[in-house]
């Protein structure tokens, strides 16, 4: 990639992404196949597809401690270990509490990985559609403000994304979870097949469908072009994965913009602010802190896209002050950093299924079934707002242990007999964004970059309990017709932040009184600056989010380079 020098002329380009996750990367892409010479800034270590990957091939003895985590580790890094892919194997793709200090105004887990590809190289890889139900909700249910936007501006860019990144699935035909461009779907298990059918035959407007997940069950031309290849279903995926078998920015969307010419990566990082010109009326640039030697270097581009993800989003436009914007850029409505918001996944149910024992699983599998949100979607039909989707997982119990020693522990390890089937699920529910749910900067402490500490002000409120209530009364109903035996409900009280799907801060909307950006993701006030990551998110709706934003990144794109082309922007 080129190397940057001091001079004006070589820190100036077309365009500057904030954030090489799933996202900027995105961003990347797109800008670069157009002919733009593109910056993007990174504030943690260089990661490259295949040679960073340190524990992708390792076998299970290798690791000291079993891949699980010491509890030395544990206490130095109190939040992130809470994270389900915190482990062993992978901890080197997460920071490190103490490293990187934020402000609990209540309790929130917020888990970060600051490296070249972000979060893509551990996300779970669950990708749905949203639909006009979820685009709609705000302006019909009464929260929050009225998307500017519709199914039918997003519909072409979901399949635009969709073919690049590789999404298995079926096309099932339901109205409030478009289908999509698939990839055909890996195999559910036989009790699955079975909830599946139970559903369909007794509830008409619910659903159990396979798992949408970016992974190549089938590679097609574009992704052997990519230098990737069929998923091997390892189930290893937090390592990085050496094959590409599922979507990361690290084996698609980055290598992809290098291969232009067109890509100037700068790990280590840190972006302090965006620059505004008042005399030009728009931003020029941003300011850079380099994550080793502290110093600040300016970087210069005619447009810029800020994807650093949700919260840092959100503290790099509060940072970015002027005598314009004296709280924040692009922030006139005053909204900037409120109406903060995120998935609740507190609720669980699992039970025993006592058939189908003539059968069994064989291998993995990356991914499970799904149900669909079916409360409060045509109607409201409950006394609370939105409603949740749910996974619905299986497997068969084996009585194989690692207990004994010599031939006692080979015996238990090769011990084949088989118990009853298990089934779980837990709950994605949609949350109300409020304005008391918000981002704010420490007048006081900054971090050793000279960032200001961020506060994070969030948490469950009644519509969230009621929401956890109707899901075990719902599911427990389900499970029981379903003949499935010994339920238990589980509330597992965590934070918000396990979800690891924050969003809004800076939502979009038709009011530039009550929203940050427009219907193309643009600052209201500032038009050269665009914000597609979660801090973009005027509500969250029941689905998995990345797919939503890697849409609106590139329909983003395609709107600026056409300003641009037009002397707009």
């Amino acid at each position: 990639m080129a190397n940057i020098n001091t001079s004006a002329q070589d820190r100036t380009f077309d365009a500057i992404v904030i954030g090489s996750g799933i996202s900027g990367g995105w961003a990347a892409k797109e800008f670069t196949e157009k002919g733009l010479k593109t910056l993007v800034l990174e504030r943690g270590r260089d990661v490259k597809h295949l040679k960073d990957y340190p524990t992708t091939n390792k076998y299970p003895w290798e690791f000291p401690h079993g891949g699980q985590i010491p509890e030395a580790i544990k206490e130095e890094a109190p939040v992130v270990s809470r994270c389900y892919a915190f482990k062993e194997d992978a901890m080197h793709f997460f920071v490190k509490d103490k490293e990187h200090p934020y402000e609990q105004d209540k309790p929130f887990d917020w888990i970060r990985g600051y490296q070249v590809g972000g979060k893509s190289l551990l996300w779970a890889r669950q990708t749905q559609r949203w639909s006009d139900y979820d685009f709609e909700g705000p302006a019909r249910d009464g929260f929050a403000v009225d998307w500017p936007i519709r199914y039918a501006d997003i519909a072409p860019w979901y399949s635009y994304v969709e073919k690049f990144v590789g999404i298995s699935g079926n096309k099932d035909g339901i109205d409030n979870l478009p289908d999509g461009e698939f990839l055909p779907p890996m195999e559910l298990t036989a009790v699955e097949q079975y909830f599946q059918k139970f559903v369909k035959d007794n509830y008409k407007d619910r659903h159990v469908i396979y798992g949408r997940c970016a992974h190549l069950s089938e590679p097609q031309q574009i992704h052997i072009e990519q230098g990737r290849v069929q998923c091997q279903k390892r189930n290893l995926c937090q390592r990085g994965c050496p094959f590409g078998g599922y979507f990361s920015s690290n084996s698609s969307t980055l290598p992809w913009a290098e291969k232009t010419g067109n890509l100037t990566l700068r790990p280590h990082s840190v972006v302090h602010s965006v620059i505004y010109d008042e005399k030009k009326g728009k931003a020029t640039g941003v300011r850079v802190v380099d994550a080793k030697t502290k110093e600040m270097t300016e970087y210069y581009a005619r447009v810029i896209f800020v994807n650093a993800s949700a919260i840092n989003s959100n503290l790099i436009l509060l940072n970015s002050t002027s005598s314009r914007f004296p709280n924040g850029l692009g922030n006139d409505s005053g909204v900037l950093g409120k109406y903060f918001a995120f998935h609740n996944y507190r609720a669980t149910i699992y039970a025993d299924h006592d058939g189908h024992m003539d059968v069994t699983t064989d291998g993995r599998r990356p991914t499970s079934a799904y149900i669909p949100r079916f409360r409060n979607v045509k109607k409201q039909e409950t006394d609370f707002l939105r409603g949740y989707a749910a996974g619905f997982d299986t497997g068969r119990r084996k009585w194989n242990s690692h207990d004994g020693i010599g031939k006692s522990l080979k015996d238990n390890l090769f011990n084949e007999e088989m118990g009853n089937w298990y089934v779980g699920s837990h709950m994605m529910g949609e949350t109300i964004p409020k304005e008391i749910s918000q981002l704010t900067l420490d007048k006081d402490k900054k971090d050793e970059w000279g960032m200001p500490v961020i506060h994070v002000n969030i948490g469950y409120d009644d519509n969230d309990e009621k929401m956890v209530k109707d899901f075990h009364e719902q599911m427990t109903e389900m499970y029981t017709k379903a003949g499935f035996t010994n339920i238990r409900t589980g509330d597992s009280k965590q934070a918000p932040g396990l979800d690891i799907h924050e969003m809004g801060g800076a939502r979009m909307g038709k009011d530039p009184k009550t929203s940050v950006l427009n219907k193309w993701n643009q600052l209201h006030d500032v038009n050269n600056v665009f914000v597609t990551d979660g801090a973009c998110m005027t509500s969250t709706s029941t689905q998995n989010p990345s797919l939503t934003y890697m849409a609106l990144t590139a329909r983003a794109v395609d709107y600026a380079v056409s300003q641009m082309k037009k002397g707009e922007i």
